[in-house]
């Protein structure tokens, strides 16, 4: 599990007088792990080497002047970057001695901090909101320098992330209690902006960090109530020039840390890696309030990895690098080495042990829960044992091959001998102690197949798929393997148990399955129950003339409805001849629209998938309109054969796949000659719809007009009473 090791002073500090805040603005690193900088908050900055805990080099501003942000180092050009001031912007190199003999620049607008991660150029960012490159800015330091924030706006946070061959600015505003993020883009210049959740009235995040990881930005901030929220950004998410529409982005609760009685105040949350994160300034859980702890928490698992004490005042301020924290207390800037080991439900709970022997290799780090909450008394789980074990057992009469060796054994084993044994394996271990080692079993596999053509083994896949202790994010080639395989049946399987399938796969698979010729559909084997849903839908004949759910199939010839005297009767109903074709029939073929179905019942985000829709060429979108279409006409009528619990997808998804669709290719569908009968079709559909809501709402209208009505009780044995409804 992670640790925490001996500390060591950098430096002392001299602390504001009101004593809150450390008299440190920032800790940037410099030219490798053992060299940093710091910039206290008046007027020096200082190059230590973190080894020896001693400085190489300090630069001082005049008497007057005051250091506005914290000095960063380019290593591009070996060159410090600092401010003063707010607007003047100083360079210079390791052996100048006298900053106000160095270059300086005066910019147009005042700037909130410089930026630079290694092997990238420094970026400017101004406290209205925009960003420049640092040469760009001294080519021509009085260039106008426009407004991105609101009036009453003001930035609480930033940092810069290189991902991607491209340099991100992130920063957070607040704004009458609101908080915003921008995710700034800097080639090719977008900007994104996101709105956070409130918390509680009043409060605002203490801190905030910021890693990538899988081609997102993970967004970690703390509120002063102890709880801990991570927020992810999508790099792919489309920009606006000037980032006026703030989009909601969610989050997640990762900690909820014990306070106490009051508030937090000075605190931090800085993430380490994937599934740990360090906090500062929250009290430790079993030391009570009033004492300052620097702590590691598994986030995967809820558990507390390391604790220290720190002695003298917290700051809230944290920064880390090469495994080390650094973290201003009291009257000193310590640095406090640490480890954190790669995140196991074994190291969460302490019972990863060292193996000593060959033997105690094989034994598999998986726990029971049952052994774990009442220790030796209980029976002992059924995961894996070795074979020493196994041959004292009369009930076995070959020896199996534990999790380990199951591993070991798919690396370099044919097929056939991996199928064997990964069989052997889930067959007879429970679900609850395997259930950690699905995800090693998967990736192995998967990794495999994608290294060897000749190796693959599907149904062990599907096995593994229907455990439900599997996801994209644990194994995320998975589904991209099976279309690459032509794997419909296990594209299929995961579509319907994976709850986290990126819409760039979703998109995949939709293009996969519409692509693919019906012949080729039809040869795969796919669930049975979707199946004969589809075939159910297919087989079903024309419903029954009549308005249904607001549009008839076929034009209705009478407006009298049989065996009573009532009409009704719309205007449009005469001038308006739907031109539906009297039979409807599947535009695909079975096997095909039972995997379009599972595209349709997948969860997604529309600001995600609309660029990834832009890709389909307008034969697909065409098809899949027009398949849509079919949908929509079965599922309008009253005969519709729909059950509880049938893999078919609602009315709703339908006709949000419409709009998604639409809005996505519609200058392409305009442009298409055989789309513009779909197009007619489908704004019909659209009328109808219209044309339903509003008659139910007059009806609505009346019967709320009739419950106002007092009912009048002096009524004879016949009477004739009319009423005038407007």
């Amino acid at each position: 599990m992670a640790a925490l090791y001996e500390g060591y002073t950098l430096c002392g500090l001299v602390p504001a007088q009101t004593l809150s805040n450390s008299g440190i603005q920032g800790v940037e690193t410099e030219r490798d792990s053992d060299h940093v900088v710091v910039t206290d908050s008046t007027r020096s900055v200082t190059l230590y080497k973190v080894s020896d805990q001693k400085p190489l080099s300090s630069w001082t501003v005049k008497q007057g002047q005051t250091l506005t942000c914290s000095a960063v180092y380019n290593t591009q050009t070996k060159e410090y970057v600092a401010v003063t001031d707010g607007k003047v912007i100083r360079v210079w190199k390791e052996e100048d001695i006298i900053l106000d003999k160095t270059f300086k620049a005066t910019v147009s607008s005042d700037v909130w901090r410089v930026h630079c991660v290694p092997g990238g150029q420094p970026v400017v960012l101004f406290q209205r909101g925009a960003v420049r490159l640092l040469d760009s800015l001294l080519s021509a330091p009085q260039q106008s320098i426009e407004e991105v924030l609101a009036q009453e706006e003001t930035i609480r946070w930033s940092t810069n992330i290189a991902a991607e061959s491209q340099q991100f600015v992130i920063f957070t505003t607040e704004q009458k209690g609101e908080n915003f993020l921008y995710l700034q883009r800097l080639n090719p210049n977008t900007l994104q902006r996101y709105r956070l959740e409130r918390e509680e009235p009043g409060l605002s995040p203490l801190s905030f960090s910021a890693s990538y990881r899988d081609k997102h930005i993970q967004l970690l901030y703390l509120y002063p109530n102890g709880h801990v929220y991570q927020s992810v950004v999508s790099l792919r998410s489309p920009g606006t020039d000037d980032g006026a529409q703030a989009l909601p982005l969610p989050r997640n609760l990762l900690l909820g840390l014990a306070v106490g009685e009051g508030l937090l105040e000075a605190a931090s949350a800085l993430v380490l890696d994937e599934a740990h994160v360090a906090v500062v300034g929250v009290p430790h859980p079993s030391a009570g309030v009033g004492k300052d702890f620097l702590c590691i928490w598994n986030t995967n698992f809820q558990t507390l990895q390391a604790g220290k004490e720190m002695a003298g005042k917290i700051y809230g301020q944290l920064w880390t690098y090469s495994n080390k924290l650094f973290i201003p207390h009291g009257k000193t800037l310590s640095v406090i080495p640490y480890e954190c080991p790669k995140s196991s439900l074994a190291a969460a709970l302490g019972k990863l042990r060292q193996a000593k022997t060959e033997e105690s290799k094989a034994l598999a780090s998986v726990p029971s829960w049952n052994n774990i909450l009442h220790g030796d008394k209980a029976q002992p789980s059924r995961t894996v044992e070795t074979r020493k074990t196994r041959t004292t057992r009369k009930s076995q009469s070959a020896p199996s091959l534990t999790i380990d060796q199951v591993l070991e054994l798919i690396k370099e084993a044919p097929a056939e001998e991996v199928h064997k044994e990964v069989e052997g394996l889930i067959s007879r271990a429970d679900i609850q102690d395997l259930q950690p080692s699905v995800g090693q079993l998967a990736s192995t596999l998967v990794s495999r197949s994608l290294a060897d053509q000749a190796f693959y083994t599907p149904s062990i896949l599907a096995q593994l798929v229907h455990t439900q202790s599997l996801s994209h994010s644990v194994c995320p080639d998975l589904v991209l393997l099976a279309l690459e395989r032509k794997d419909y049946f296990l594209c299929q399987l995961c579509l319907q148990f994976f709850p986290d399938i990126p819409e760039a796969v979703t998109c995949a698979c939709l293009k996969a399955f519409i692509s693919m010729p019906d012949v080729d559909a039809e040869k795969a084997s796919l669930e049975p129950e979707s199946v004969a849903f589809m075939e159910t839908l297919i087989a079903r004949e024309h419903g029954q003339g009549g308005l249904q759910n607001g549009f008839s199939p076929t034009s209705c010839g009478g407006d009298a409805l049989s065996g009573g005297g009532t009409v009704i009767k719309t205007r449009a109903e005469d001038e308006e001849k739907l031109s539906t074709p009297p039979e409807q029939i599947c535009p695909v073929g079975l096997h095909k629209a039972v995997l379009l179905n599972e595209v349709l019942r997948t969860a997604y985000s529309d600001t995600f998938l609309l660029p990834h829709l832009k890709d389909l060429c307008s034969q697909h979108v065409v098809l899949f309109l027009q398949y849509l279409q079919f949908l929509y006409q079965k599922f309008s009528q009253d005969t519709y054969p729909h059950r509880h619990g049938q893999r078919s997808p609602s009315l709703t998804q339908i006709m949000d796949w419409v709009c998604l669709l639409l809005d996505a290719n519609f200058t392409v569908l305009v442009m298409t000659p055989e789309a513009k009968s779909l197009l007619l079709n489908l704004h019909s559909f659209v009328k109808s719809q219209v044309r339903l809501v509003s008659e139910l709402g007059k009806i609505e209208g009346s019967l709320q007009e009739l419950n106002k009505m007092k009912v009048n009780k002096d009524v004879g044995q016949y009477s004739i009473e009319v009423i005038e409804l407007f």
